[in-house]
């Protein structure tokens, strides 16, 4: 049998007998309700009864006082008359279901209402100015009427309060037997459930019982006991028990295995990384042999090319010295001041350019064994040298600087980074407009990067600045490409050797930071330098 079904079988008896008990003590509730509605409303019924022949009292008060002293306005007095039929009103709706009580209220009416209306004959004669002796003789005394009502109003309150009497005595027995049935229903709701819970634990608690401790047995990696017999939930959470049990042991020989690899992994990424490092350094080691040997061959063939611009010079002199016809002489110096000089200049510019490029080489392969000197750089001072430095600034170009919070890092270094920031934001203003550059820093978020900052893993907490223009944009397809070495975007039109960028964002890493671009063609580009704004562990 499932547990679903034990379940059903264990909750629906002990219910059934609840609901008993439950409709015993709801109908003992509601008559002890009822009762205790009965009871108030005799004590409402007798405060409002005691209070009722106030009013024809003051009333009668007032028609002696009127007679006395021929004076009707004593008399004439209506709201009297409404709080007495107010009075009688609402008592007749209180004993509308008794009809002996109903009838008195009925006669208490008649006779007030029968007083007013001599009371109103009194007041007009008074005003009319005709006797009265036929009332004076009778005003010495209540009227008959009033006593009526009171005679009437004490029959009302004595079987009032016998009927208060009888209705409290029910109360209270209605309450005790509410009492009686409210324990009688807890202790049997008690003892239902006792015997329930005593069945479960003899039929499922045992199973229960074995089933935590094979539980125990398998979080401690004991040997499980043998399964537990039967069709129902528990037997099947055992045998899913012993399944695990089962995949836990070829789990640990998995991990096993998986260890040794992953250590076999690591093993080989360490000596990759080496390996690595130092194709790096011997990299950067034969970039700056190479550059270095390079610059003998250069400055001889700059010193070659000027001997002989020198010697032309001579040659030019001597022709003209020398007499020659002027056909001949023509062409020789056409020849000197054409090919020759052409081929000259030619030289000096390749020579020029490939000394630019060495010197390229050996800023990149500088700037990776370069020791920095750390310490906190304040960014302010570093932006204004960089802008006392340069060349010279367009006069239709503005450069606004914000507030730039310090950094961690290498003053020079950093320097360099914005230098060549800057520099490549004035190459590349749009001649059709105004420039204007912006230089600042992002609000400090809670990973430290600023809006489009690669994800890095376990990086420092970094501060990010920005270079900002409205210069003639960077297309998509290059950005990709834009911080590898000797990659001109713009080609001939733009000056400089091409790794600005390339270095600029080789130092923001050397850092412990990073580097990247927004931009849009036609727009501007805005440059991002993430730098570190604490110590970092290593440097």
């Amino acid at each position: 049998m499932k547990l679903f079904t034990k379940g059903l079988l264990l909750i629906a008896i002990p219910s059934v007998i609840e609901l008993v008990l439950l409709g015993a003590v709801f109908d003992t509730q509601e008559a002890a309700v009822r009762a205790a509605q009965g009871e108030q409303n005799s004590k409402q019924i007798l405060w409002q009864a005691s209070s009722l022949v106030d009013p024809l009292l003051r009333e009668a008060a007032r028609v002696r006082t009127g007679i006395a002293l021929d004076d009707p306005s004593f008399i004439d007095r209506h709201a009297v008359w409404t709080e007495f039929a107010d009075r009688i009103a609402l008592l007749s709706q209180m004993v509308a279901d008794n009809p002996v009580q109903l009838a008195r209220v009925d006669h208490m009416r008649a006779a007030a209402y029968a007083w007013r209306a001599e009371a109103g004959d009194i007041a007009d004669a008074l005003r009319a100015g005709r006797s009265v002796a036929w009332a004076r003789a009778a005003a010495a005394t209540l009227p008959p009427e009033i006593e009526t009502v009171r005679s009437e109003l004490a029959g009302f309150m004595a079987e009032e309060a016998r009927l208060d009497a009888r209705r409290n005595a029910s109360w209270r027995a209605t309450r005790a037997r509410l009492q009686y049935a409210l324990i009688a229903a807890v202790l049997g709701s008690m003892l239902v459930w006792g015997v329930t819970a005593a069945v479960f634990a003899r039929n499922v608690g045992r199973r229960l019982a074995a089933l935590g401790d094979n539980a125990r047995r398998l979080g401690d990696g004991v040997r499980l006991a043998p399964a537990l017999s039967g069709n129902d939930e528990i037997a099947e959470l055992d045998a899913v028990l012993h399944q695990t049990s089962v995949r836990l042991v070829d789990a640990e020989r998995e991990q096993v295995t998986l260890k040794q690899q992953l250590q076999g992994r690591a093993a080989d990424l360490a000596h990759a990384n080496e390996h690595l490092r130092q194709e790096t350094q011997d990299n950067e080691m034969f970039i700056y042999s190479v550059s270095h040997d390079l610059r003998s061959p250069l400055v001889n063939l700059q010193g070659f090319s000027k001997e002989l611009q020198v010697s032309c010079d001579d040659l030019r002199a001597r022709i003209d010295a020398a007499g020659l016809p002027a056909d001949e002489h023509r062409r020789v110096t056409e020849l000197l001041d054409g090919d020759v000089d052409e081929s000259l200049q030619f030289l000096r510019q390749a020579v020029a350019r490939a000394a630019a490029i060495i010197d390229a080489l050996l800023r990149i392969s500088r700037a990776g064994r370069l020791e920095y000197r750390w310490q906190r750089v304040n960014m302010g001072r570093i932006v204004e040298r960089v802008l006392v430095g340069l060349d010279a600034v367009p006069d239709a170009a503005r450069i606004d600087v914000r507030d730039l919070p310090p950094a961690w890092g290498d003053p020079a270094a950093i320097e360099q980074i914005f230098g060549n920031l800057i520099e490549n934001a004035l190459r590349h203003l749009d001649p059709q407009r105004a420039g204007r550059i912006e230089i600042g820093a992002l609000d400090v978020r809670a990973d430290g990067q600023g809006p489009a900052a690669p994800v890095r893993v376990s990086a420092p907490r970094t501060r990010t600045y920005y270079v900002r223009d409205n210069g003639v944009g960077i297309p998509e397809a290059w950005q990709p490409k834009l911080f590898r070495a000797f990659q001109r975007l713009h080609g001939g039109d733009s000056g400089g050797e091409g790794i600005g960028l390339a270095l600029a964002r080789r130092i923001a890493e050397r850092h412990g930071g990073q580097m990247w671009v927004e931009s849009a063609e036609g727009v501007g580009s805005t440059f991002f330098v993430a730098l570190p704004e604490q110590p970092l562990r290593a440097a």
